[in-house]
C-alpha cells in the first residue's frame, strides 16, 4: 500500500516509473499547446490587416484556405510522429515540436504574401502535430486506467487556462506595445517574437522534464497507418454507438475551429469598420469576447465529465449537443458582435465546445474494443479533422459570401442533426443504456 501512495500524486494513481516533475511537465505542455494553437488563428485577423494588407471581405476565405492546408498537414504529420515517439520516447518528439513551433511564431510576421504565410503555417504545423501525437499518449504512458478519466479531466482545465491566457494576455499585447509608442507593425513583431520565444523556452522544459526513453506502455492511437486506422476504425463503426463518437468527433473539432478562427475574425472585423476601433484595439475586445467563452469551457469541463459518469455517456453528449445547436444558432440574431447577445452566445457556445470534446471522447473510450482500441481512437481523431476541414472551407466562404454569422449558423445545423441521430440511438438501446465503463455494445459482438 506504500508503494501505490508513493506513486499518486494531484489525485491520480501513476505508473511506477513517473515522477511528480514529469507530470506537472505534461500538464504545463497540455497548457502551452493549446495557448500557442489558439494564439495562431485568433491573431491573424490583425496580421491580415496590418501586414499584408488583405480587405476584410477576403479574411474568411484566407482564414480558412489556411486553416485547411494547415489540417491536411497534421493528419499527414500525426501519421508519422506516432511510431516515432513510440520508437524514441514521448520527450525528444515533444520538445522538438515546440521548437519548430518557436520558429514559425517568430516567422509569421516577416511573410510578405499569402504563399509565404501559407508555408510558414503549414511548417508550424508540423509542430503542433508533433506535440499533439505525444499529449494523447503521455495520459496512458503517466497514468493507471483507473485514474484516466480525472487525468483527462485536469487536462481539460489546464486546456483552459492556456486558452485564457492566449485571450487575455497574449492577444492584448498588439493594443499595449500600441499604445506605449510602437507602430502597428511593431507590435506584431514584438508580439509575435514574445510568443516565439516562450515556446523555445518551453520546447527546453520538455527536453529537461519529460520521462526519458521509449514508451513501456501501449503503442499510442496514431502508431497505426492511416490505412490501418481507416479500415479498422470503419469496422468498428458497426457498432452505433462508436459512429455516433465519430460524428460527435466532428462537431467537437469543427466547434473548435469555428470558434478560434472565426470568432474573432467577425469581432474584429465589426469593430474596425463599424466602430472606428484599430486593428489592435479590436483584437483585444475580440479576446475578452472569446475569453468569456473559453472561461465558461473552463469552469464547466469537470462538470461534464462528472455527468458522464453520472448518467449514459450518450445522454451526457445530447445534453452537450442541445447546448451547442442553441449557442451557435442563436448567433443568426446578432448583427452587433459587441452587445450582451453575443456574451450569452459566447458563454452558451463555450459550454457547447468544452460538452462535445468531453462527451464525445469517453463515450469512444467506453466503446473502443481492445483489439482495436488505437485505431478506433485514431479515427475518431480523424473524423474531428474531417470537422475541421469542413468548417474551414465551408465557414470561410459563408463568412464571406453570406454573413459574419454563418460559419457558426452552419455548424448549429451539424450540431442539430448529429443530436437528432443521439436521441434516435438512446431509444433504440432503451434499458441498455448504462452509467459505468461497461461498453453499451461489447466488443466482437458488433452489429453487422
Amino acid at each position: 500500500m506504500a508503494n501505490q501512495q508513493d506513486h499518486r500524486f494531484l489525485g491520480l494513481k501513476l505508473e511506477n516509473d513517473v515522477s511528480r516533475s514529469n507530470v506537472l511537465t505534461f500538464y504545463f505542455a497540455c497548457l502551452a499547446t493549446i495557448m500557442f494553437a489558439s494564439f495562431i488563428p485568433q491573431s491573424q485577423p490583425f496580421l491580415l490587416t496590418e501586414f499584408l494588407n488583405i480587405p476584410p471581405e477576403r479574411h474568411g476565405m484566407v482564414s480558412g484556405l489556411l486553416n485547411f492546408w494547415a489540417e491536411i498537414v497534421i493528419i499527414i504529420s500525426v501519421a508519422i510522429f506516432g511510431p516515432l515517439s513510440d520508437r524514441f520516447g514521448r520527450r525528444p518528439i515533444t520538445g522538438f515540436g515546440f521548437l519548430v513551433m518557436s520558429a514559425g511564431i517568430a516567422l509569421y510576421p516577416h511573410a510578405e504574401n499569402i504563399t509565404e504565410l501559407l508555408i510558414v503555417r503549414l511548417g508550424y504545423s508540423v509542430g503542433l502535430a508533433a506535440v499533439t501525437t505525444t499529449i494523447v499518449a503521455l495520459i496512458a504512458d503517466y497514468v493507471r486506467n483507473e485514474s484516466r478519466g480525472r487525468a483527462t479531466g485536469l487536462q481539460g482545465v489546464m486546456n483552459g487556462v492556456g486558452a485564457m491566457i492566449c485571450v487575455f494576455l497574449l492577444l492584448q499585447l498588439p493594443a499595449i506595445l500600441q499604445n506605449s509608442g510602437a507602430t502597428a507593425q511593431e507590435a506584431g513583431i514584438q508580439t509575435y517574437g514574445l510568443v516565439a520565444i516562450v515556446s523555445f523556452v518551453t520546447g527546453v522544459l520538455m527536453l529537461i522534464g519529460l520521462k526519458p526513453g521509449s514508451s513501456q506502455a501501449e503503442p499510442s492511437e496514431h502508431s497505426e497507418s492511416l490505412i490501418s486506422i481507416t479500415r479498422n476504425g470503419l469496422r468498428a463503426a458497426r457498432d452505433p454507438s462508436i459512429a455516433l463518437a465519430y460524428g460527435a468527433s466532428f462537431v467537437a473539432r469543427g466547434n473548435l475551429m469555428i470558434v478560434g478562427t472565426f470568432f474573432t475574425l467577425w469581432v474584429t472585423n465589426y469593430g474596425t469598420a463599424e466602430l472606428g476601433m484599430s486593428r489592435a484595439e479590436a483584437l483585444a475586445r475580440a479576446g475578452m469576447i472569446v475569453g468569456i467563452a473559453q472561461g465558461c469551457a473552463l469552469l464547466t469541463a469537470p462538470v461534464f465529465g462528472i455527468l458522464a459518469d453520472k448518467i449514459s455517456r450518450i445522454r451526457a453528449l445530447i445534453i452537450a449537443l442541445l447546448i451547442s445547436a442553441i449557442g451557435y444558432g442563436s448567433t443568426i440574431f446578432i448583427t452587433d458582435p459587441f452587445t450582451t447577445g453575443m456574451i450569452i452566445c459566447a458563454a452558451l457556445i463555450g459550454l457547447g465546445e468544452i460538452g462535445c470534446i468531453i462527451t464525445s471522447g469517453v463515450l469512444v473510450a467506453q466503446q473502443a474494443p481492445q483489439s482495436h482500441r488505437g485505431a478506433v481512437i485514431g479515427f475518431f481523431t480523424l473524423s474531428g479533422a474531417v470537422g475541421i476541414l469542413v468548417a474551414s472551407v465551408a465557414g470561410g466562404y459563408l463568412f464571406d459570401t453570406w454573413r459574419a454569422s454563418g460559419p457558426f449558423v452552419f455548424f448549429a445545423g451539424v450540431a442539430l442533426l448529429v443530436l437528432c441521430w443521439a436521441i434516435v440511438l438512446e431509444k433504440r438501446l432503451g434499458k441498455r443504456l448504462v452509467t459505468s465503463e461497461q461498453p453499451l455494445t461489447p466488443a466482437g459482438d458488433m452489429p453487422a
